[in-house]
């Protein structure tokens, strides 16, 4: 997932450059959608038939750091940060239609950030629980 939000941009700006503070998210959704997300937000997210977002608390444990290892700050060169635990969604209890985003928001619903998946999916009722295996959820920041 590499395209911030309008929020998430506003909010690391200011935090950055003006000195007006933003707080850690104390959680990370990740939701799936058929219809794109984009700077705004919006989008259309999976409704129904057991689907609910995956919680993954900001944390060194869940996520690889830039330098590859899930322990210590980041310090690579790339960028690029992943998922280090599987982001496992419920499985469908009805058809949830062709999945084609994914993003992630905080607690209070704020979009941050959001991205195509590579292969877009279908997911109907009686499917295998869709996940994001380990390393799959690409977060880059260059």
């Amino acid at each position: 997932m590499t395209a911030m939000t309008n929020y998430l941009e506003n909010k690391l700006g200011d935090h950055l450059l003006r000195g007006i503070a933003y707080p850690m998210p104390t959680q990370l959704n990740h939701r799936l959608f058929t219809a794109a997300p984009g700077e705004a937000g919006g989008g259309t997210e999976v409704t129904g038939g057991s689907y609910a977002a995956v919680n993954l608390a900001p944390s060194q444990t869940n996520y690889y750091g830039t330098h590859g290892t899930t322990v210590g700050a980041s310090s690579g060169t790339s960028g690029l940060i992943d998922n280090a635990v599987a982001i496992v969604f419920p499985a469908p209890t009805a058809n949830w239609g062709l999945i084609t985003h994914m993003a992630v928001d905080d607690e209070a619903a704020n979009m941050l950030t959001y991205s195509p998946l590579t292969i877009s999916k279908t997911v109907n009722n009686g499917d295998p629980a869709p996940s994001v295996p380990i390393g799959d959820a690409d977060f880059t920041f260059a």
